[in-house]
């Protein structure tokens, strides 16, 4: 059984100043390591707009790679920028997963726009950095890489991003359908796989990777995936479809393992975290991301309010 040490919140973003666009949220955290600091995107807001609403960016913070949490640089501007008026990442920028290819490094993301009917969609976007990681420029004209399709109407997301065997592995979340829960829409979405030889075309394997545990209204998200001792071990979250603004139904940390990356067995008794008792991450935990470092294996996640006021680490002290 894994078993996590929680070490504690490392950044909160409401406690920024002069950064006018990371006033709230640090969401869905991925690292990029360095030889002497360790890069941490993640997805923040500024204040609302007079209508009440928000966007959202991607913007980093460099931590020290022999005390993660020393932040020794935080971005002064956004890794990229709003998409233009009408297309797909007009009004967010959320989540972000990173890769290295060569001397480049791509992005993988979620660019969100408004709807009538729902309040929002989503598709995947792609982007690559030459300058290591500090900025980036959308691929082509900016239009998502992995959209909607007959099997997947909506919401494309969630993207996290994995090289083994010379081959991509793109899991991400797909929407199911939409459900009122008191006359406000509220979807419902699982996670998916898609492969690719070059990273830019997409197999999509059009079927939900993990088995539903609470009902079938069951939302998945943040699939990351590590090898270790053999198997394929994949940390994701999820929480009720309707009743999940509270304790209870909030997001939790799930576990599934398998030898292939292709059929997943889900073993959530095995995940070994959950919520504190107390504190920033006493009511959810969400978005993990785990990486390896120095010999150690890490989990960043998001805590209470869904990233509101940052995210935090744990430490894997049992062997997976």
């Amino acid at each position: 059984m894994a078993k996590w040490l929680k070490l504690g919140k490392i950044f909160d973003p409401t406690k920024i100043q002069n950064i006018h666009w990371m006033k709230s949220h640090a969401q869905g955290p991925h690292t990029l390591i360095f030889d002497n600091f360790v890069r941490v995107y993640f997805s923040c807001r500024p204040f609302p707009d007079d209508k009440g609403k928000f966007v959202s960016y991607t913007g980093y913070v460099d931590l020290n790679r022999n005390n993660l949490f020393e932040i020794i640089n935080i971005s002064k501007t956004p890794i990229l920028p709003l998409g233009e008026k009408g297309t797909f990442d007009e009004f967010g920028i959320y989540p972000t997963s990173v890769i290295r290819d060569k001397e480049e490094i791509i992005a993988y993301y979620g660019g969100w726009t408004r709807c009538d009917s729902v309040p929002w969609d989503v598709a995947i976007g792609m982007a690559i950095s030459k300058d290591g990681g500090n900025t980036f420029e959308k691929v082509g004209k900016g239009g998502p890489i992995l959209s909607y399709s007959p099997d997947e109407p909506f919401i494309v997301s969630g993207p996290k991003i994995r090289k083994y065997n010379n081959k991509y592995y793109l899991f991400y979340i797909s929407g199911k359908k939409w459900i009122l829960s008191n006359n406000k829409p509220e979807p419902v979405y699982q996670i998916r796989l898609a492969t690719s030889k070059d990273g830019y075309n997409w197999d999509k394997e059009n079927r939900n990777l993990i088995e539903t545990k609470l009902n079938e209204n069951e939302c998945q998200a943040s699939p990351d995936v590590i090898y270790s001792n053999g198997k394929y071990h994949m940390f994701f979250c999820y929480k009720d479809g309707l009743d999940y603004r509270n304790k209870n139904g909030s997001y939790r940390v799930g576990y599934a393992y398998s030898e292939d990356l292709i059929n997943w067995i889900r073993d959530d008794n095995n995940v070994g975290i959950d919520v504190s008792e107390t504190g920033w991450d006493s009511e959810m935990m969400g978005y993990p991301h785990v990486f390896e470092l120095d010999g150690n294996i890490y989990m960043l996640y998001f805590g209470n309010s869904f990233g509101k006021e940052g995210f935090g680490i744990a430490k894997l002290i049992d062997a997976l």
